[in-house]
């Protein structure tokens, strides 16, 4: 049986192969006393509950409450099980032995990876972070710190110097670093969507030759697909790239590039037959920053992750050579979908981490906060909202660390992801960023009028989670994808 690394540990109550796991398929309800006594009206023995399902309703065949499927089955089936779709957390008595684990945990690794991203970022990060915010300028002191402590590659492949930690360790790493700050934890992420077309369609003489460097984070990436007609509408792009002999002329825009103006590498999405459109006459291909024809343009002033760089990128008659072509001519749409699908869960990491981190901050004011004589998390509705606020990010958790967990699975090629898994991603997304948004508009009235002045955080938390509702697919767009892989 599959062992995934995540969420909480359970266990299947000393279930020996030959038993049943309590309360499963037996045809009766566990008994509880009655407060009036066992043979007084109300009591489970005076209303016949300890009496089998069978022969209190005659023809009705005991329930299946563990199965996600909801069927009725047999009481003489032995098999227990627990989602069977995902297979995340399944159990049967063919292999259910005494105390045997079903694990639904981080591993010790992935613990200690969160502990010291966690230390590392109240420590160096979050020190800095109202400053970086105001001055909203680029600050290469943190890229150095997460490259000198091995974060900006966790889940490139060990291969080409990468971590080979998967995609929960990253997802970790990511949500760590946004709790304090959400630009700071946007470094890693980026790097991960910049390089995703690499790692998904790349040749091996490509990849030998980028992803050493851009695991380290020596060489900084940026992923270049929106343009200024928007970025959902990808089909519908007018960047071109035109094959002359040995190398590809690309010409156009594009805009609100995230690492932009930094990026040493950068994979571009173009049009090579604009006759077939979008899906079937686009490609991607690997443009360094030094290559002639290729320049900066304007850096964004944004309202959120504000010394992130976000940048316009021109093209004119920028020369690239045809080697740097990623797969096939017209692979580009398929390229680009897939990276989206494995580099969504990075975005919805950095958005449960703000929500984190703006949860944390209002639950530590609301009980020091005095009001009419008491702390005011004492007050009901100050409890409630913050209890729905903690509800919001600890489903957010599971959701993305299960997404996770399954896409780590895939292989990093170009081979088609199922589509419950694409539904996965995008539902992650989603989830964590409109509870990001949620939660730090509640945040910020816990507060009350200090939450709307920066010498506190939440405002920023509030102003860095609208973006997470935005990039990497608007929530408008990922609930058309969820509709459409049901």
């Amino acid at each position: 049986m599959p062992r995934h690394s995540w969420g909480l540990s359970m266990r299947t109550h000393g279930v020996r192969p030959s038993e049943k796991p309590p309360f499963a398929h037996t045809g009766t309800h566990p008994v509880r006393p009655s407060p009036l006594g066992p043979h007084l009206p109300g009591s489970a023995i005076a209303r016949g509950v300890d009496r089998p399902l069978e022969a209190r309703y005659p023809g009705l065949q005991p329930f299946d409450f563990f199965s996600q499927k909801c069927s009725l089955i047999s009481p003489q089936e032995e098999e227990f099980h627990l989602s069977e779709m995902t297979g995340l957390f399944v159990a049967s008595n063919a292999d259910a032995g005494e105390g045997k684990d079903m694990q639904y945990d981080l591993t010790d690794e992935q613990k200690m990876l969160r502990d010291m991203v966690r230390r590392l970022a109240k420590e160096k990060i979050e020190p800095g972070a109202r400053e970086r915010d105001e001055k909203g300028e680029w600050d290469w002191n943190v890229v150095n710190l997460l490259r000198e402590n091995g974060l900006m590659g966790v889940d490139f492949p060990e291969k080409y110097g990468g971590g080979g930690a998967g995609l929960l360790a990253f997802c970790i790493v990511v949500e760590e670093l946004s709790r304090v700050e959400a630009a700071t934890g946007l470094v890693p992420a980026d790097q991960e969507l910049g390089a995703l077309p690499i790692m998904l369609a790349a040749n091996e003489e490509q990849k030998a030759k980028y992803l050493p460097k851009l695991s380290t984070g020596e060489h900084l990436a940026a992923f270049a697909l929106t343009e200024s007609i928007g970025g959902s509408d990808v089909a519908g792009l007018k960047t071109k790239a035109v094959r002359k002999g040995d190398e590809y002329i690309i010409n156009g825009v594009k805009t609100f590039i995230t690492n932009g103006g930094v990026a040493d590498v950068i994979t571009v999405y173009a049009l090579t037959d604009p006759s077939k459109g979008g899906h079937r006459g686009a490609s991607v291909f690997i443009v360094e920053k030094g290559f002639p024809g290729f320049k900066v343009g304007k850096k964004e002033d944004k309202m959120g992750i504000r010394w992130s760089d976000t940048s316009e990128l021109i093209f004119e008659d920028c020369r690239v050579p045809a080697e740097n072509l990623l797969g096939e001519e017209g692979m580009g749409f398929h390229i680009m979908m897939k990276t989206l699908d494995f580099s969504r869960p990075g975005v919805a990491a950095q958005a449960l981490g703000i929500a984190q981190g703006a949860l944390d901050y209002a639950v530590a004011y609301a009980k020091e906060r005095v009001a009419f004589g008491q702390p005011i998390i004492k007050f009901q509705g100050i409890a409630f909202k913050l209890a729905d606020m903690a509800i919001a990010v600890e489903a957010s958790r599971h959701l993305l660390y299960k997404t996770a967990a399954l896409l780590q699975e895939q292989p990093k090629d170009m081979s088609k992801l199922p589509p419950e898994l694409i539904r996965m991603s995008s539902m992650s997304k989603v989830m964590c960023g409109d509870t990001a948004m949620h939660v730090t508009v509640e945040a910020v009235q816990v507060l009350g009028g200090y939450g709307y002045i920066k010498e506190y955080p939440v405002e920023r938390y509030m102003r860095d989670a609208k973006i997470t509702q935005i990039y990497e697919g608007t929530q408008e767009i990922q609930r058309l994808v969820i509709a459409n892989t049901l």
